[in-house]
């Protein structure tokens, strides 16, 4: 059982910054591969970056490479997820996720655990 608690959301301006804190509970989050996902009112929820447990491999979705930087630090069972030049369509609830395999990364389905998510809005 891993728990998992976002944090960092808020309000910034179009070429602003935010840093995401995904929290996790349980001694064996360091296996875990951990994904961040946002969704919008009335959309669908979309991949937006993920890590390998160890912290080496990273993956990000074409519309924040770039600009997203995600991010591990074992010790601190937390994943972050940095934000820069930020976009008003970057404007979503984040969450983070956990999985145990590589297979089906970028699909929400695949996921096992989730937090509450923490809502970004982008100004213009």
């Amino acid at each position: 059982q891993v728990q998992l608690v976002e944090s960092g959301g808020g309000l910034a301006q179009a070429g602003g910054s935010l840093r995401l804190s995904c929290a996790a509970s349980g001694r064996t989050f360091s296996s875990y591969y951990v994904g961040w996902f946002r969704q919008a009112p009335g959309k669908e929820r979309d991949f937006v970056a993920a890590i390998s447990p160890e912290g080496s491999m990273t993956y990000d979705a074409d519309a924040v490479k770039g600009r997203f930087t995600i991010s591990r630090d074992n010790a601190k069972n937390t994943v972050y997820l940095q934000m820069n030049s930020l976009k008003p369509e970057d404007t979503a609830v984040y969450y983070c996720a956990t999985k145990n395999s590589y297979l089906g990364l970028r699909n929400p389905g695949w996921y096992e655990y989730w937090g509450q998510g923490t809502q970004v809005t982008v100004s213009s």
